[in-house]
């Protein structure tokens, strides 16, 4: 089955150029099943670039997905066109007010690591977010910083900056085989990496959490929550083959001061094209999640939360 997703929206060409099974609202509305929901709270700066990564992740599972945008209801954006955002995005006040509810929801990271939460202009807004999960949503995933809010909040897990970026792709450990977030993983997993800070996997122990797939050098990855029903991820199985690389060029012609993304390009070479060796593993992880949510949400959607 194919995501469904509105036909004028930039990752409906995107997806089917791909070979990604995609469905218009029209051929959706011809098919009598309940689609699972799944939501995008958008915190990144390229809006249309992150929706094209995670729709391609959810849409290639065998469920019909119907695929919704969010926005933080207060904060603009500066680098995406206002026309796509009034055309597909919902401000979160809307979306709660009308008493929705969704089998998942995905929330973004964001490039404002260095602020402290309470810092962030729209952290207010963003704990109600958390909040509102617990009662509309079935199952949330954080990833990056939006993970690393969300179990700061949840559970007090503290955020610590590192001396110097995490940037390139690190070997990780599958820790926990027999998870069903995990199945078809392999032992030793790549995945991209690109943040200033860290949590600490003896904060996650003490704060009773479950760590799925950690890494020697950057720490713990996948942590599972059972009481708040979410995952969080603070690496990137999401990005493109050139994310990486589009990051590092941009700091290098801003003179920003950044190493090359390690064990990214053949050779550490930066002239040459970089490899992508974490897709396979970041299609299984999205399709066990939306495979678990399929197994455990209610039929019914006002059930969820209750």
């Amino acid at each position: 089955m194919p995501i469904k997703l509105p036909s004028d929206l930039p990752a409906f060409d995107v997806l089917s150029r791909e070979g990604v099974m995609v469905m218009s609202d029209d051929q959706a509305t011809r098919q009598d099943i309940r689609p699972i929901r799944i939501a995008l709270l958008n915190l990144m700066p390229k809006k249309i670039q992150t929706e094209n990564q995670f729709a391609r992740l959810i849409g290639a599972t065998p469920l019909q997905i119907e695929f919704d945008l969010i926005r933080m209801s207060e904060h603009q954006t500066k680098n995406t066109a206002a026309e796509h955002m009034e055309s597909f995005y919902r401000p979160f006040e809307e979306v709660r007010d009308s008493g929705e509810k969704f089998d998942g929801l995905v929330i973004t990271g964001a490039p404002i690591e260095h602020l402290p939460f309470e810092e962030v202009t729209y952290w207010k807004e963003l704990c109600a977010v958390f909040d509102w999960t617990q009662t509309h949503v079935h199952s949330t995933f954080g990833v990056c910083w939006g993970g690393m809010a969300m179990i700061n909040y949840f559970n007090g897990v503290k955020k610590h900056i590192l001396p110097h970026k995490a940037f390139g792709c690190f070997r990780h450990r599958n820790v926990a085989p027999a998870s069903p977030y995990l199945r078809g993983f392999s032992d030793d997993v790549l995945v991209p990496v690109s943040r200033w800070t860290e949590m600490r996997q003896d904060e996650i122990d003490a704060a009773g959490l479950t760590t799925l797939i950690t890494g020697e050098e950057t720490g713990p990855c996948l942590v599972q929550d059972d009481a708040h029903r979410a995952l969080y991820v603070f690496n990137h199985f999401e990005y493109d083959s050139g994310t990486l690389k589009e990051e590092y060029d941009r700091d290098v012609a801003a003179g920003t001061p950044i190493n090359v993304p390690c064990n990214y390009y053949p050779d550490d070479d930066p002239s040459q094209t970089p490899q992508n060796r974490w897709r396979s593993h970041a299609h299984l992880l999205y399709g066990n999640w939306i495979n678990q949510i399929y197994q455990t949400t209610p039929y019914e959607l006002e059930n969820i939360g209750t």
